[in-house]
């Protein structure tokens, strides 16, 4: 079987990893396209660590809304927050270690948290905190909600 370079505007991609996976598993290491290989588990591990930043970061904007917003709590809020952070453990329980960085990635992506709940709810962006005001295990704890 040929190794075919995987491209966006070119081969079937899906046709491709299936025949890598076939040469693996025949251990026909010769015939791999290691460079294409190479960069596709690159990008795999890099679409797993935007993802998890990605939920940090709806989930923490729905926190502030909780939180800062006058009105009471809605339904549509917390199910907001519990969807994001089932998410968070369906990416956790497929990549483990990424556990490890949710604390640096929830501060990383905060500043985009804050301002998007700014935007939603028109409260201004100075009225939220400048700097993350969650832990770990409040993010992640399931009947954490600000109050």
């Amino acid at each position: 079987m040929e190794a075919t370079p995987a491209v966006a505007d070119g081969p079937d991609f899906v046709l491709w990893i299936e025949g890598q996976c076939a040469l693996l598993r025949s251990k026909q290491f010769d015939q791999l396209d290691l460079d294409t290989l190479v960069k596709e588990l690159d990008t795999m591990g890099g679409n797993e660590r935007r993802e998890l930043q990605s939920r940090l970061e709806t989930l923490m904007m729905n926190l502030l809304k909780c939180q800062f917003q006058p009105e009471p709590k809605s339904r549509a809020w917390l199910g907001a927050v519990r969807e994001q952070r089932s998410e968070i453990e369906r990416i956790l329980a497929q990549s483990p270690s990424l556990g490890g960085a949710i604390a640096e990635y929830a501060n990383h992506v905060y500043k985009a948290a804050y301002e998007r709940a700014g935007a939603e709810t028109g409260i201004p962006r100075a009225a939220f905190p400048q700097a993350n005001p969650y832990s770990k295990e409040q993010l992640l704890d399931p009947d954490f909600v600000p109050t």
